[in-house]
């Protein structure tokens, strides 16, 4: 099972840990396109303070955020697991997961990045602030940036097992899989089950809920029709779509209740 998640705009600090070593990262294939975007945004945010605000869509309080990005090159590195936050992260909790729970998530959870593409959680990465929707004066729309060389190697990171596809639509926009993975590929939605709207703290902290689950449970579907049943004997409610033509992507709402 490979889970594809968003990160979170908000980051813990990078602390005074050894710097980002970028050969060491996951997926290797995605390098020279994570040299290209590292090296335009710490030039951008080196320079003109409010040209990189303007560019990377800061407000006045969010200041700080460039020069952050341009010290990302000797600011200390932590797990990916670490730096991101929010509440998504928050509900996931990677930090009180069991050790096999633990080795389980380092190998399933792939985070997309506006800067590093996508990255495990266990990758020693910097706090930076780089959003999929920014457009870099030289290399343009990032998520148009990463399509080429996301479609070379998520397919092969996929394997031949699940793809749960958490991601918002920004993320999602870097990287559609087709064919056979799109095929046992599943995305979700969370509603409110009173109205029927999709709430962000709902989807935010359910998705976060369900991803601890499965890998707390050690439970690994084979596809998507599987996922469908580990997760209602997992307590969500979740009512199935598959896709009406071969090679497209099944969709399920979690249903919630109440706000908590």
């Amino acid at each position: 099972m490979l889970v594809l998640l968003p990160p979170s705009e908000g980051k813990a600090s990078s602390g005074a840990g050894v710097p980002l070593k970028p050969e060491s990262l996951s997926l290797p294939g995605l390098a020279g396109a994570r040299a290209a975007v590292l090296d335009e945004l710490v030039e951008l945010c080196a320079g003109d303070e409010e040209k990189a605000r303007e560019v990377l869509g800061l407000s006045e309080g969010l200041r700080g955020e460039v020069a952050k990005n341009a010290g990302l090159r000797t600011s200390g590195a932590r797990p990916a697991g670490e730096i991101y936050t929010g509440v998504l992260y928050d509900a996931l909790d990677l930090g009180s997961l069991g050790a096999d729970a633990k080795r389980r998530a380092g190998r399933e959870l792939l985070v997309f990045s506006g800067l590093w593409g996508a990255v495990r959680v266990t990758d020693r990465i910097p706090s930076y602030r780089c959003s999929m929707g920014v457009r870099l004066p030289g290399l343009g729309a990032l998520a148009g940036h990463w399509r080429a060389p996301m479609a070379e190697v998520l397919p092969e990171a996929a394997g031949d097992g699940l793809v749960l596809d958490l991601r918002s639509a920004a993320y999602a926009a870097a990287w559609k899989p087709k064919g056979e993975v799109a095929a046992r590929t599943a995305t979700v939605r969370v509603l409110h089950a009173p109205t029927r709207k999709v709430v962000s703290h709902f989807n935010k902290a359910t998705k976060g809920r369900i991803v601890r689950s499965l890998l707390a449970e050690g439970v690994s579907p084979a596809g998507p029709a599987a996922l469908v049943e580990a997760l209602r004997d997992l307590g969500h409610e979740v009512e199935a779509e598959a896709p009406a033509k071969a090679g497209r992507p099944w969709s399920l709402d979690v249903l919630v209740s109440a706000v908590h």
